[in-house]
């Protein structure tokens, strides 16, 4: 429909494998998973519930008879007992037993903490895609010099390998952070209505090990080893925080990746893939604007704003419970996992075919490297009887008027001119050329990244037989 509002997630930058996570049928088709399994664990506890109605639970679980649903919740204004009423229609037999001593918060909650688990599975195998990528790219150029940045000023050489592998390092501590909310991500078990469990007391006539284990068994059959120990009505919402804040550290990761790339194109040493057919700009046909990692820049704003959502909801949850967590968390969690889907996407894109100008990098380097060859020169001059002060006075003055020269003038740089012509330093300029090679002044680059590849990156794509997923990239 044209004449309504349309989330540009759902139209332009989610994959498909996230929206179908969040969507709709998914959550109810949980729903009726965590009703079987409740029936199921109140029966093997020795409730009076049949395999029959067992049976026909599991036979209506994947077909929701929406129409239905959706009339009930339009009289009784409440989702879950409209879709209790639409399951016991079609399950004549067991519609009696359904939700049995549940609140809405088993379902809900249950169900929401199952999605977000599975939907950091995908951000975790997305992440190691960008990772395996930037790998293969940084083993590729481990090696060329390439200027380096501090403050955004020439500072040493660094090499675009290197470069390279700050952003895997980021992204190698979003997956530890990931690994560990999955591992602790709880689900809310069955707590009852003020996380008491008195409702399910009640049920097992004041069994209180039963009750214990029904919450266990629950939280087994929908894959888990551990249940929320304590709770009001609903899990803490301080899980919601944690997982936000997770997904806000991808954002974080990624986003400094895109300006990144956002500054080299603006130098003209990389850029991102560009289409043959791809416009840059409406108006100005000569340009290859770095739409993409702008857009990464973007998402990943709204990432890290939205993290504070599930934040102030935790830090307002009243009591028990509150309801003004509900509509709130609807939101920032689904669109969460949406955006970082979205930037995940295109980080895969833009890794994959990362363009690098040679030339127009080695440009760069020699317009600055004779500022930094300058001690270098000193060195070398002490060593042929020059007073090591004197020297560095005048290869001060010298660069300052170079530097003029260039900033003034727009002339070339010529400090190496100027220290061959002055006889104090006694080295030509066939020789002082010879101490401007970029390689000379790379450090331990190239060893850096040999060595965090082979011991740090490549154990960890080992370990979770990471393949390169084929990510969809959206408009």
């Amino acid at each position: 429909m044209r004449n309504s509002y349309e989330s540009p997630f759902n139209t332009r930058y989610a994959s498909q494998e996230m929206l179908e996570l969040f969507s709709p049928h998914v959550k109810f088709k949980t729903w009726r998973k965590l009703w079987i399994a409740l029936a199921e664990a109140e029966k093997e506890l020795g409730l009076d519930i049949t395999d029959e109605q067992i049976e026909e639970l599991k036979k209506y679980q994947d077909n929701i008879n929406y129409e239905l649903a959706e009339q009930i919740e339009k009289e009784t204004r409440h989702d879950v007992m409209a879709h209790v009423r639409a399951y016991g229609a079609q399950c004549e037999k067991a519609k009696g037993i359904i939700h049995l001593g549940a609140t809405s918060c088993y379902v809900g909650d249950n169900t929401d903490i199952i999605i977000y688990r599975e939907a950091l599975k995908i951000v975790k195998k997305k992440v190691l895609s960008v990772i395996s990528k930037l790998a293969r790219f940084a083993d590729k150029y481990k090696d060329m010099p390439v200027l380096g940045y501090t403050h955004y000023q020439p500072a040493q050489l660094v090499t675009v390998g290197k470069r390279a592998c700050l952003w895997i390092m980021d992204l190698m501590l979003d997956v530890e952070e990931i690994d560990f909310v999955i591992s602790t991500l709880r689900p809310l078990g069955s707590k009852g209505t003020t996380g008491t469990q008195a409702s399910f007391l009640a049920l097992f006539n004041g069994d209180h090990e039963k009750v214990k284990k029904l919450d266990k068994m629950i939280a087994k059959k929908m894959g888990f080893s551990e249940v929320m120990p304590v709770s009001g009505q609903t899990y803490s919402r301080k899980q919601d925080s944690r997982i936000l804040n997770v997904l806000s550290q991808v954002a974080q990761s990624a986003s400094k990746f895109s300006y990144d790339m956002r500054l080299s194109a603006n130098l003209k040493e990389m850029e991102e893939p560009f289409e043959k057919t791809q416009i840059g700009s409406s108006a100005m046909a000569y340009k290859r604007n770095p739409m993409r990692c702008e857009r990464i820049t973007s998402l990943a704003r709204y990432v890290i704003v939205d993290a504070l959502n599930p934040a102030m909801t935790a830090s307002a949850q009243w009591f028990e419970r509150t309801l003004d967590d509900s509509a709130n968390k609807r939101i920032s969690l689904s669109e969460a996992f949406l955006a970082v889907d979205a930037i995940l996407n295109i980080y895969n894109n833009v890794a994959e075919g990362i363009v690098v100008y040679p030339q127009m990098i080695r440009k760069r380097i020699m317009e600055e490297l004779p500022f930094m060859a300058t001690e270098n020169i000193i060195m070398e001059a002490v060593k042929r009887g020059g007073d090591r002060q004197v020297l560095h006075e005048r290869i001060r003055v010298h660069s300052m008027e170079a530097a003029r020269r260039v900033k003034e003038e727009g002339k070339p740089n010529d400090l190496i001119d100027r220290i061959a012509e002055d006889p104090i330093f006694d080295i030509n300029k066939e020789e002082l050329l010879k101490t401007l090679a970029p390689e000379n002044y790379i450090g331990r680059s190239r060893e850096q990244v040999e060595e965090f590849l082979s011991e740090h990156v490549m154990p960890l794509l080992k370990r979770n037989n990471a393949e390169e997923t084929n990510v969809e990239l959206r408009a």
